[in-house]
C-alpha cells in the first residue's frame, strides 16, 4: 500500500516536532546542567573563600597570641625600684622593658617623685599620663586622703582598703581629672606618705602585678 503525500507530511511533520521537543528537552537539560554547575561553583569558591578567610583568621589570631606572649616575656626578669633610705626605702618589683626617671634630688628634704613608663620617659607634665608616678610627701596620711574626699563623694573615684607585704593601705580607682584615669594605692611610711598610681587603665595589667611587690620600712 502506497503512503500518500498528506500521510507522508503529516509523518514528517510528527517526526519534525518530536526532534524540536528533543531538541528543546536537551537544551534545557544543558542549561539546567549548566546552572548547577556554575551554582556548584560558586557555592565551592564562596566555601573555599570562606575557608581562606578562616584559615587567615586563625593565623592572625595565634600571631597576636605568640606576640602578646613575647611582648609579656621581654618584660622579665622585673628591675626592682628602690627609693631613697631617709624616705623609707619604698621598693617594688616593674618590667625591665620600662625606664625610670627620678625627677629631684630629696637628700635636702622636700617631695620625692619618680616617673616609670614602658621605653622612654616622655616630659614631665600635670597632663602626661605615665605607666606609674611615685610620690612620697612629707604631708600626713589623713591629710593626703582628704584631698580626694570630694572626688569619692562625686562618685569620680571609689575608695578601697589595700595592703602589700603586710603593709596596709588605701586603694583609689577612678577619674582623677580630665587627664588622668587610673589607680592610686596610698601607704604612710613613718611620717610621710607614698603615693603609687598608674594614670591610665591602659597600664593597669601591669601595675596590678607591680603593686604585690610593694614593701618599704616602717
Amino acid at each position: 500500500m502506497k503512503t500518500t503525500p498528506s500521510r507522508q507530511a503529516g509523518f514528517m511533520n510528527g517526526y519534525l516536532i518530536s526532534i524540536i521537543v528533543l531538541i528543546v528537552a536537551l537544551l534545557g537539560v544543558g542549561g539546567l546542567a549548566t546552572w548547577a554547575y556554575v551554582q556548584y561553583s560558586d557555592a565551592s569558591t564562596d566555601l573555599n573563600s570562606k575557608l581562606d578567610i578562616a584559615k587567615a583568621d586563625a593565623r592572625k589570631e595565634q600571631a597576636d597570641i605568640d606576640a602578646e606572649k613575647f611582648f609579656e616575656k621581654a618584660k622579665e626578669p622585673n628591675y626592682a625600684f628602690i627609693g631613697p633610705d631617709d624616705y623609707g626605702r619604698l621598693t617594688f618589683n616593674y618590667p625591665k622593658t620600662w625606664s625610670a626617671f627620678v625627677q629631684k634630688d630629696t637628700s635636702g628634704g622636700g617631695t620625692y617623685q619618680a616617673f616609670l613608663n614602658p621605653g622612654v620617659v616622655p616630659p614631665i607634665s600635670s597632663k602626661q599620663q605615665f605607666a606609674i608616678r611615685v610620690t612620697i610627701e612629707e604631708t600626713p596620711y589623713d591629710k593626703v586622703l582628704r584631698k580626694y574626699d570630694n572626688l569619692v563623694k562625686a562618685g569620680k573615684l571609689k575608695a578601697s582598703k589595700t595592703s602589700s607585704k603586710g603593709h596596709s593601705g588605701a586603694r583609689l580607682d577612678g577619674e582623677f581629672n580630665k587627664y588622668i584615669r587610673g589607680v592610686a594605692v596610698i601607704y604612710k611610711i613613718r611620717d610621710k606618705t607614698a603615693t603609687i598610681q598608674t594614670d591610665a587603665n591602659t597600664f593597669k595589667p601591669d601595675y596590678e602585678k607591680l603593686i604585690k611587690t610593694i614593701d618599704f620600712n616602717d
